[in-house]
């Protein structure tokens, strides 16, 4: 099933009424307590992925974040690491009020819809998750014409595959055996390629350190 937002993917989890969820780090840091993991995809050959700062190609001059003052940005969604965290602590950072900064901001509530926002010129840049903008882009160029990734953070940890707190763990297991062993079938080939990912790992929760200290940044 897929829902509109990582907010009500989490009250899925958390009151029991769905097993897994692929989710955003960011949500998992928040909830990490409560919730267990069970894979990571690979990309690119690592468990990494960027936020991506997307603007229109005839915007030469933006460079990061802190040059969009007085402009309209569109966020992913507020649970994003790479479509609304990232580039809030980079304001932060550059020692600027995040709500106050732009003049306006809003939420797409989807990556593909951040750069939809900006090439219909409703916003004047966004921030997205650069996987989805890069398989955005070699799937349907079309849909990124016009537009160019003018900044791209440091990397964090790829959004893993959750499961609920009260999911048993050999049912835990098996989900995590059956993604990894995705790659050794192929089907499982077949969707890895449309997912346009190498194919899952198991996962460690120290990947989601940078993740961690993003969200310790901006509760200060």
């Amino acid at each position: 099933m897929q829902r509109g937002s990582y907010r009500e993917i989490v009250d899925l989890l958390l009151g029991d009424r769905v097993d897994a969820a692929w989710l955003c780090g960011y949500p998992y840091v928040v909830y990490e307590d409560r919730l267990h993991l069970v894979a990571v995809a690979d990309y690119q050959g690592q468990a990494l992925y960027r936020s991506h700062l997307v603007v229109p190609a005839s915007d030469t001059a933006t460079r990061a974040v802190p040059d969009l003052a007085g402009r309209i940005f569109a966020y992913s969604d507020p649970l994003s690491n790479s479509g609304h965290l990232v580039p809030r602590v980079e304001l932060l950072r550059a020692g600027a009020d995040p709500d106050r900064f732009f003049r306006r901001s809003f939420f797409t509530f989807g990556h593909r819809k951040v750069v939809e926002a900006v090439r219909a010129g409703l916003a004047h840049a966004g921030a997205v998750d650069g996987y989805v903008w890069d398989t955005l882009h070699r799937q349907h160029p079309e849909a990124t014409e016009g537009l160019r990734v003018a900044w791209r953070s440091g990397t964090h940890g790829f959004p893993p595959v959750v499961a609920r707190p009260s999911l048993a763990r050999e049912e835990r297991e098996a989900l995590a055996q059956a993604l990894v062993g995705m790659r050794g079938s192929e089907p499982g080939a077949s969707l890895l390629k449309r997912l346009n990912i190498d194919g899952f790992r198991p996962v460690q929760a120290g990947l989601y350190a940078s993740i961690r200290e993003l969200v310790r940044q901006h509760r200060r």
